[in-house]
Parts: C-alpha cells; sequence; structure tokens
C-alpha cells in the first residue's frame, strides 16, 4: 500500500478537475494538531479546539460539496480521558455546541449524522443531543458524517467479535461460516461505504487505534498542516494524490 507524506507547499488547481473527489466516496480524517498550532500562535490550548471545531465545519461543507459520500472524523478518543480534566470539559463543551449549531444545516443540507464509538459513556444531555441529532437527520442521504466519540478501533472490533459470538450462540450464523461481511457488519462503520483514503494531520506517522479494519486497504496520506490549518486546498491536494494512486488491493 503507498504512502505518501503531502507537502503544504504542494499546489495543484483541483476547480478544473470533473471530478474533484477523484473517485474516493470515504474519507476519514485524524484532526490532530489543534494544541501545538494554540502553543505556536501563544494562545491557550482551549482556543486551538475551537478553532479545531471552525476546521470541522468548513471542511464538512468542502466535502459535501464536491460530493464526497461519507466522511469520518477522529473527534475523541478512547484514550482521550487521560487528559487534563479542564481540556476534557472544553472539548465536551464545544461538542454540545458543534451539535446544537450545525443540527439545522445538516438537515438542511441533506447530511445524515452518524456516531462510531461508546457514545452512551458521555453526560447525559449530551447523549439526548446525539440522539435527537441522529433521529432527525437518519433519512438524509446527500452525505454520512461520521463522528468518532470514545471510540478505539480494538475496542470497536472487540465488540463486533462479541455480537457474531452471541449470534453464533444463539444459533443464528455457524462460526465455519463466518466471514468478512459478518465482521464489516458488526462494526460501528456498517452500512457505510468502504473507507478509499485515510488522512492525518500534523505530520504524525501512524493511525492511533482509528478505523484499523476499516483502512485495511484503504490509502493513507499525511500532511504536516496542523488540523486548524487544514482547509479546502489541503483537502484537494489529499485527493489529488488519492487520484494519483494504482489501487491494487493486493491482487498485483
Amino acid at each position: 500500500m503507498p504512502i505518501k507524506k503531502g507537502s503544504p507547499d504542494s499546489d495543484t488547481d483541483m476547480g478544473q478537475m470533473a471530478d474533484p473527489t477523484h473517485g474516493a466516496r470515504h474519507i476519514a480524517i485524524i484532526m490532530d494538531g489543534n494544541g501545538r498550532w494554540a502553543k505556536q500562535k501563544h494562545l491557550p490550548r482551549a482556543l486551538g479546539h475551537k478553532k479545531g471545531v471552525e476546521t470541522v465545519r468548513d471542511i464538512v461543507r468542502v466535502a459535501g460539496e464536491m460530493g464526497i459520500k461519507a466522511l469520518t472524523l477522529y473527534a475523541f478518543s478512547s484514550e482521550n480521558w487521560s487528559r487534563p480534566a479542564d481540556e476534557v470539559a472544553d472539548l465536551m463543551g464545544l461538542l454540545r455546541q458543534y451539535i446544537q449549531s450545525d443540527i439545522d444545516e445538516f438537515d438542511e443540507n441533506g447530511i445524515q449524522l452518524k456516531v462510531i464509538g461508546n457514545y452512551k459513556a458521555l453526560d447525559s444531555d449530551i447523549v439526548q443531543l446525539i440522539d435527537g441529532a441522529l433521529d432527525r437527520t437518519a433519512n438524509n442521504d446527500k452525505m454520512t458524517l461520521a463522528i468518532a466519540l470514545n471510540y478505539g478501533a480494538q475496542d470497536e472490533m472487540l465488540r463486533a467479535v462479541r455480537t457474531i459470538a452471541e449470534a453464533a450462540k444463539r444459533g443464528e450464523v455457524d462460526p465455519q461460516d463466518i466471514g468478512v461481511d459478518h465482521v464489516s457488519g458488526a462494526l460501528d462503520t456498517a452500512g457505510m461505504p468502504p473507507l478509499d483514503l485515510l488522512i492525518r494531520t500534523s505530520g504524525e506517522l501512524r493511525l492511533s487505534n482509528f478505523l484499523l479494519w476499516q483502512a485495511a486497504y484503504s490509502e493513507l496520506y499525511f500532511t504536516d498542516a496542523l488540523w486548524p490549518d487544514f482547509d479546502k486546498r489541503e483537502l484537494q491536494r489529499a485527493l489529488q494524490s488519492f487520484g494519483d494512486r494504482d489501487r491494487r488491493f493486493g491482487g498485483r
């Protein structure tokens, strides 16, 4: 699987392309670098996270305009609980604000909201907001926006294995017949298109327990741009890189 590291200095005019997605239906982003962005500007980390939310809003709009069918964003991992309590509180506060302020736009633009991870462990008022947003946007079909909250890929796979094991215990499936489709169907991303492109910002070169099963044959793209600086041009560069690759899926 080819791995390319993007350069913020590269320059590609994607506006002239017939298909700005380059055939990518589902992209996922590890949104990294809010804290470093704030540090570089001598600002509190909380302001870095606030700017990061503004970037989320912009990228969701751009992805929808481009015709991306599914966008998955790594917002809060199951490991993020180890961060300082005040930072976690700030992140949860921003999550509340984001859902409340953007739900109307989601609905107007045909965006179906999906949450992957164990979001039920969050504060009860956040769970209620999420459940309401999920119900309200359930029939929208222009784009799926999946937000990973309290998410870890290993935990997701464990939950999927338990679901399949319970089905086998009830006699609903023969263990010898369990295949890839059974696992994929038990994951949080069930029903979404296969993952085509996984992007990580801030120059880090790891997956950080994100979509490990789904990323098996996805293309990986790493950029030095910090998440608050990730804009339409950065997304275009990532999609251009995706379009330039020869996806063989292990076949040759």
